[in-house]
């Protein structure tokens, strides 16, 4: 099942370590293009601090990797940061962490740790959910049935992404390719044959993750 786990949506978390603040901020994107406007849009917000480091993955695969230590000694931040993002299993993300210097140097492994920290305390605050490339589907019900056709198939793990009202109801539907042959025969079940299934396509479709955040 192709599938891969992004953020759920953006937001910051800030922790302190000897005086020195680290606030850092996760962000959904998907190009290069817009991990660096979140890196833009943070320069501005925090124009007086002293270091912006970043950190991105883009790509179902996660093929595409960038961190930057902005100033920071070599390794100790945007590597660091990467790894967080790597180890969570997250993809389409940017991470900004911005360090406000307190007055103690904290020494390279003390700065491995801030930064680490700082995006995994992001992480945990904004949560995760899968994206999945799906089958998409159109079907148009009867506005008697759409009801009773839209709760069975829920209750049946399709992804109803949503409805549309005219002389008939039209379910827009997305389902894995391997549940394709099932889903012609509930939709013939539950609508007597009447409805049949108009292809529409794929696309990488958000589904929230049963869990919550991670």
């Amino acid at each position: 099942m192709p599938s891969y786990q992004t953020v759920a949506r953006d937001g910051t978390a800030q922790i302190e370590v000897k005086r020195s603040r680290f606030i850092a901020r996760v962000a959904r994107v998907s190009s290069e293009e817009q991990a660096r406007a979140v890196l833009e849009r943070v320069r501005k917000e925090h124009w007086d601090a002293r270091h912006h480091c970043s950190a991105f993955v883009l790509g179902p695969d996660a093929a595409v990797t960038r961190s930057s230590d902005d100033g920071e000694p070599s390794g100790t931040a945007g590597a660091p940061m990467l790894e967080v993002l790597r180890g969570r299993g997250v993809s389409d993300v940017a991470a900004v962490v911005t360090r406000y210097f307190g007055g103690v140097l904290l020494g390279a492994g003390g700065l491995v740790r801030a930064y680490s920290d700082s995006v995994r305390a992001a992480l945990d605050s904004v949560g995760v959910l899968e994206r999945r490339l799906l089958r998409l589907f159109d079907v148009e019900v009867e506005h008697a049935l759409v009801g009773r056709v839209e709760n069975d198939l829920r209750a049946r793990g399709v992804l109803v992404r949503g409805v549309d009202y005219a002389e008939a109801a039209t379910l827009h539907l997305g389902v894995d390719a391997a549940n394709e042959e099932e889903l012609h025969g509930l939709l013939a079940e539950l609508t007597g044959g009447s409805s049949p299934l108009r292809p529409a396509g794929s696309a990488w479709v958000d589904v929230p993750s049963a869990g919550g955040g991670s």
